[in-house]
């Protein structure tokens, strides 16, 4: 269970909170909830999210269920850098879509005194780690896996199936490009894939069908 720290002015750093997870599973919800309890607490908080990221709003983060809160959408991680100045509280989703300096933006941000709180995918369709997500993780104070349910199986879902033939490692979607599941199903879908593009001719069929 994650249990919110206080700002300690006399210590003079900050942390890094790592929200991550498949599609679908609560990432962008949490992050709202944390960021609004600050703004509720009167801390000066920042929230940014890559420009690319415009599905539901060009400049809102907005969660899957329509929970929304105020962003500054940026081109770079630098730019975080740059704009997050004089605050307490920072905020950034869809993490995985940024650079590689996203992660020193992070840290930078931290050893100034400012929580930092991310969230993200931490596997990217095909089930690899994605971009800065593992080094983000791997240098935060806490991370915080949430899951999905897996619309195959109801168990829990860590992994985004995506059922489109795009191969981009970038394609914004919903439930129509991609669905959460759990690793049986998701292993059982990939083969199904795999079979699906395999290009056999009649006479390959006749030779297996006659053994």
């Amino acid at each position: 269970m994650f249990l919110e720290n206080t700002v300690n002015h006399t210590e003079q750093f900050g942390w890094i909170e790592v929200i991550c997870g498949s599609m679908f599973s609560g990432k962008t919800e949490e992050l709202i909830r944390r960021l609004k309890r600050a703004q509720f607490a009167k801390q000066k908080v920042e929230i940014f999210k890559p420009s690319v990221d415009v599905r539901y709003d060009d400049e809102k983060v907005v969660s899957h269920d329509s929970n929304e809160i105020r962003s500054t959408p940026v081109p770079a991680s630098a730019n975080i850098r740059i704009l997050a100045d004089d605050v307490e509280v920072v905020g950034i989703d869809e993490a995985q879509f940024f650079d590689d300096e996203i992660v020193a933006v992070c840290n930078d941000l931290a050893n100034r005194g400012v929580r930092v709180i991310v969230a993200g995918l931490d596997m990217d369709f095909k089930g690899n780690p994605f971009g800065p997500m593992p080094a983000l993780m791997a240098t935060a104070e806490y991370v915080t896996k949430v899951h999905a349910v897996c619309t195959k199986t109801g168990n829990l879902a860590h992994y985004s199936h995506r059922k489109s033939a795009d191969e981009n490692l970038v394609l914004l979607g919903e439930v129509q490009e991609y669905e959460p599941l759990s690793r049986a199903a998701y292993y059982k879908a990939i083969l199904e894939d795999k079979v699906s593009k395999m290009d056999v001719t009649e006479e390959q069929v006749k030779n297996e069908t006659s053994k």
